[in-house]
């Protein structure tokens, strides 16, 4: 009867249901390429199975080890940073009373999400390069030495944590809006009755509103953790900056793709996908622990 009654809604299902199988599942068959010495002109059938052979090659490499240190450093950061930069910006965007103003800061940070990496990358190098308005007038006037931006690893995992934060804050700080928009107004009179101020009020109702859904976005960030962004990192990155930039997925374009070795490349990625499902169990077992958060 339900099937019958919902017919119309499992239809509209379909196409949805039909391309995640044909882009998401179908292609995993692919990943035979991981334990076979993989020629193109012979095919999956005739190509010679290698076992484990991709697997040990890529701990072997002296490069493989920095690469998952890069990775899990950058990503971790973008997860601490893209946590509490929103939520201090949610906080001090709640206490303005100004609807008009507060809406128009709310759609200017919240426009840099639309932009794609080639757009937004490009903005950034143009800032950060030798002849950008940082190193020609901002550095200058505080009577500062030109810095190597993209040309330097160190700087380089900076400007990759904080464009990633400047890009997507304002999205994230939509979330913790919509939560902080059902605090019980009547708990802010009874502190105001207590003669608390208004910093008393965001650290005794406002912060502890905010603190589940923190938990559910902190610990769902976690799933991700070896997503470091390929796209971000992609459009930045250079040959100087590998040691220190050089991410699992662009690792895996660089071995597989531009170097012809398909297995190696297609195991790397692997063993990053299983590694990620481990750590997607993990954080949603936290949030629904810690935080109450269920999809099942």
């Amino acid at each position: 009867m339900k099937l019958r009654k919902n017919g119309v809604l499992y239809w509209m299902l379909l196409p949805g249901v039909l391309l995640t199988l044909l882009f998401h599942y179908l292609p995993m068959a692919g990943l035979v390429i991981a334990f076979q010495d993989f020629k193109p002109w012979l095919g999956f059938s005739k190509s010679a199975w290698v076992g484990l052979d991709h697997f040990r090659t890529a701990f072997q490499r002296e490069d493989s080890l920095q690469v998952v240190w890069n990775t899990f450093f950058i990503a971790c950061s973008k997860i601490i940073v893209n946590l509490v930069v929103p939520v201090i910006f949610a906080l001090l965007l709640n206490e303005i009373r100004q609807m008009r103003f507060k809406k128009a800061v709310q759609t200017l940070v919240y426009l840099p999400h639309f932009l794609s990496w080639v757009v937004f990358g490009g903005i950034v190098s143009d800032m950060l390069s030798s002849q950008g308005i940082i190193n020609t007038l901002l550095l200058p006037s505080l009577g500062l030495q030109p810095i190597l931006f993209l040309a330097d690893g160190d700087w380089f995992r900076f400007v990759i944590i904080f464009s990633d934060n400047w890009k997507e804050f304002g999205f994230a700080t939509i979330v913790f809006l919509a939560a902080l928009s059902n605090v019980d107004p009547s708990l802010y009179e009874a502190t105001e009755v207590d003669g608390a101020n208004r910093w008393q009020q965001t650290w005794t109702v406002t912060f502890p509103a905010l603190v589940p859904i923190i938990i559910v976005v902190g610990t769902l960030a976690m799933g991700s953790v070896l997503n470091a962004g390929f796209d971000q990192i992609f459009n930045l990155y250079n040959p100087l900056v590998y040691d220190k930039g050089d991410i699992i997925d662009t690792f895996v374009y660089r071995v597989g793709l531009l170097n012809s070795q398909f297995g190696l490349g297609t195991a790397i990625g692997l063993f990053k996908s299983a590694v990620g499902f481990v750590m997607i169990v993990m954080a949603y077992y936290l949030a629904s622990r810690f935080a109450n958060y269920r999809i099942f």
